[in-house]
């Protein structure tokens, strides 16, 4: 697999987006904008954080998870259209109730939640530009359940159906990189800079060759057993070279850790290793 050199990222690529939305200010702006709702603050639990239920369970890594005093908000880039979709946002918000909800807890405390995907495809190809989707009752569409959750998506093909005009500009910045408003401009010059900053142009290079090594290992390895044995034991070898290398980058410890999928105590470990050598 090729990546884009990271001049050659957009707003629409998993990665800057991901680093876009670190920004706490542009954040809280979008989803403002997406939502018509004001928002008083918003803290990250992680992003691109990884929720699992059971050890057992499917693990998701939502792209952007945040959260402000009442509600919880998960945003998702998508580049690829998958007949999937609609089974992933409700397998998301599922992850999200029981990450939201400690043990013993009333079911009251569940904060209302909107999972979010930006969609640079239309994926039911009726030519909307954002699609909705909340409990409604079947036999009388008046009645809605009320459990606090929306799906919505959008789609930035459409981008010029869209009534108002501070979504149509963002979307039409994902799908074709021309900013037309204040919003789209300072979004666009933030991707810029972005693609100047040396650590983080460090950070994407790791990124990159890990995942290459990764599936280099278990390309070698071929059948699905040898996959298995490839990623757990000769990509394990691959990562810690590779974090070898980047401890000479100046990176933080933790960076290195998620770029390499090593604990931060082997991150530590090799740090010392280096020093004595």
């Amino acid at each position: 697999m090729t990546f884009k050199p990271i001049e050659e990222l957009t707003l629409a690529d998993n990665f800057m987006f991901c680093h876009t939305m670190k920004n706490e200010e542009l954040c809280k702006e979008l989803l403002e904008k997406l939502l018509h709702i004001k928002i008083d603050h918003i803290v990250y639990p992680e992003l691109e954080k990884e929720l699992t239920a059971y050890y057992e369970s499917k693990s998701v890594r939502l792209d952007v998870y945040v959260k402000d005093s009442d509600k919880v908000y998960d945003i998702e880039m998508q580049n690829q259209p998958s007949t999937f979709l609609p089974l992933r946002t409700r397998y998301y918000q599922s992850m999200i109730d029981v990450d939201n909800l400690l043990k013993g807890e009333d079911y009251s405390n569940l904060k209302e939640s909107f999972i979010i995907f930006i969609c640079t495809f239309d994926p039911f190809n009726h030519e909307l530009p954002c699609y909705t989707f909340k409990s409604i009752c079947k036999e009388n569409s008046n009645i809605e359940l009320k459990d606090k959750t929306s799906k919505i998506i959008f789609n930035s093909t459409a981008y010029d159906k869209e009534k108002d005009v501070e979504i149509s500009a963002f979307l039409k910045y994902i799908k074709t990189q021309e900013a037309t408003d204040d919003f789209t401009n300072r979004l666009k010059t933030f991707v810029e800079k972005a693609k100047h900053n040396k650590e983080l142009r460090s950070y994407y290079l790791s990124m990159n060759i890990h995942d290459s090594d990764i599936r280099r290992v278990a390309f070698q390895e071929g059948e699905a057993f040898g996959i298995e044995k490839g990623i757990s034991e000769g990509a394990e070898q691959k990562a810690i070279e590779t974090a070898k290398n980047l401890l000479t980058m100046n990176l933080s410890l933790e960076q290195i850790a998620l770029a390499t999928s090593l604990p931060l105590e082997k991150i530590q470990e090799l740090e010392q290793e280096i020093k004595q050598q």
